[in-house]
């Protein structure tokens, strides 16, 4: 379990991500905000892992922690037929845009964000969304992809599928959903 990035040419500077060894953490996290939201890009449909794709996460983690997502891309309609309506269907570089804007009112209109949950990017749309968060935006970022980020906040390490997984298990069940 790396904490390097994972294309490692790429330099982050002197400031990178904690890197998140116990999901327990994310779940204290993603519990103790007030305003999280999740960005999902099209990758959450690419990998499919021993008990679901990654997107079957995704969907568990916002409704047991009451989250709205906004799927990027042509992620939109997998969410769709999953039965899952997404909050928004957007660009990933349109929603880090509204993100950073303290102005911006949030989805709902009721304020901007604390917290954001990124994953299923590709690994250098992610690096430089976080970057221009981590420079220009107050907010907690959490990546919840497989591999470190060290422009996010909180990184999960480059891990195995199957320590993925179950990162992502412990995150459903510790948000009080079923798994």
């Amino acid at each position: 379990m790396a904490a390097e990035p994972w294309q490692r040419a790429e330099t982050a500077g002197p400031l990178r991500a904690h890197v998140l060894t116990k999901p327990d953490v994310a779940v204290a996290l993603i519990k103790k905000a007030k305003r999280p939201i999740i960005v999902a890009g099209h990758n959450v449909t690419g990998e499919p892992l021993k008990s679901a794709e990654p997107i079957d996460y995704v969907i568990q983690i916002s409704r047991a922690g009451n989250i709205p997502v906004v799927a990027t891309a042509n992620v939109g309609k997998t969410f769709l037929e999953r039965g899952y309506e997404p909050a928004a269907l957007m660009g990933a570089m349109d929603i880090a845009n509204r993100i950073k804007d303290e102005s911006w009112m949030g989805l709902d209109g009721k304020g901007s964000y604390d917290v954001l949950l990124i994953l299923g990017l590709p690994y250098y749309m992610e690096w430089l969304i976080l970057s221009g968060l981590k420079h220009f935006a107050k907010l907690t970022t959490l990546s919840l992809g497989r591999y470190y980020q060290p422009h996010a906040t909180w990184s999960f390490p480059n891990v195995s599928s199957e320590v993925w997984e179950g990162n992502l298990k412990v995150i459903v069940k510790g948000l009080g959903g079923g798994v």
